[in-house]
């Protein structure tokens, strides 16, 4: 995939790249792709580094998200942007496409207590002794109707970062997302049209010279270009 790699950009402390939907952020239990290790043949290639390569996940995105990730090229940079993380100065922004119509322009903040179960790999709402807080806020930009089906695209500002966070509190409130067969959505041809969340907007400081940096990028999956909004970013 080295020839497909979006690198947004490159320092000696980090690499911010886009994640592609249906690859994984870094090695696990299935046999796919992941970012983790792509990146670390890329830069094994371009510099002609023997051995390993150190590169350091800070952050991740579901399977079938796509979106800005940024990586760390040194421990000391790993360190200090999860600490940001840590101490909210890391923020992640998302477009994301929802079934059923949402009211456009009136910001709405979603707060839940939120739980992972080990067994299922799914989050679940509970109170507040079992499960931490999850808060996000969102705002409907643009409604798309056919004979077929009502769906809404959503900009979420993330202000947590728990496990299926957006997935779960939209699905919660009647909405869930399009494609996303975990919470609540039982349409086939959706399904098989991937998920309709996207990483578009990564904001933190640099590691090293704490300068503000911001990326953004645009989702390229098809139902994304059902909606006149992505047009006109271009």
């Amino acid at each position: 995939m080295n020839n497909d790699l979006q690198i947004l950009f490159e320092d000696n402390h980090l690499l911010v790249t886009v994640k592609p939907a249906g690859i994984l952020s870094q090695a696990g239990e299935k046999e796919l792709p992941d970012m983790l290790s792509i990146l670390k043949n890329y830069l094994k290639d371009k510099y002609q580094k023997p051995g390993n390569v150190y590169l350091g996940l800070v952050h991740r995105l579901d399977l079938n998200v796509g979106g800005v990730m940024v990586f760390a090229k040194t421990s000391k940079a790993a360190s200090r942007l999860s600490e940001s993380i840590r101490e909210h100065d890391f923020s992640k922004r998302y477009y994301a496409v929802v079934n059923g119509i949402l009211p456009i322009g009136q910001p709405q903040t979603l707060s839940n207590y939120l739980a992972k179960n080990e067994m299922t790999k799914m989050g679940f709402v509970t109170d507040q002794e079992q499960g931490k807080l999850a808060q996000l806020s969102y705002t409907a930009i643009e409604q798309y109707q056919d004979n077929h089906q009502k769906l809404t695209l959503i900009k979420i500002d993330l202000l947590s970062g728990r496990f299926h966070q957006i997935r779960l509190q939209m699905a919660t409130i009647g909405h869930p997302l399009y494609g996303d067969n975990k919470y609540g959505n039982t349409l086939l041809k959706q399904q098989q049209d991937g998920m309709g969340l996207f990483a578009y907007e990564l904001v933190f400081p640099h590691p090293i010279t704490h300068e503000d940096m911001v990326f953004n990028a645009l989702p390229e999956t098809a139902i994304f270009t059902k909606f006149a909004f992505f047009s006109l970013q271009k």
